[in-house]
């Protein structure tokens, strides 16, 4: 039961910003890039092991360095949206951008 509750807290943040997006895209965009997920991970990391703040300060470390490979994928969505590349182009660009991205966090968190 508990699975199912997290399920459905997390998919309702991503209808409700989707939602929004369809009538107010700078808000659905400002909405998504809230730490609202993070926080949302912080709660279920956290009722999984009350207590363990060496778990919630590694993940908050991690996550504050992620914001870097995040930064790259809007930035090269961007820049494709704006060539008006094809949506696949720019999914593919934008997520190539961020495993580059995300390889090099991991390299320098480990």
């Amino acid at each position: 039961m508990e699975f199912f509750t997290k399920l459905i807290v997390s998919v309702a943040v991503i209808i409700l910003c989707t939602q929004i997006g369809r009538k107010f895209p700078s808000l659905s965009g400002l909405i998504a890039t809230m730490p609202v997920v993070s926080v949302i991970i912080l709660v279920w990391i956290y009722s999984d092991n009350p207590g363990n703040f060496k778990l919630m300060e590694d993940f908050t470390k991690a996550a504050l360095w992620g914001i870097i490979p995040s930064i790259l994928f809007f930035l090269v969505a961007y820049i494709c949206f704006m060539k008006e590349y094809s949506i696949g182009i720019v999914l593919s660009a934008g997520f190539g951008s961020w495993l580059i991205g995300a390889f090099i966090h991991q390299w320098f968190l480990n």
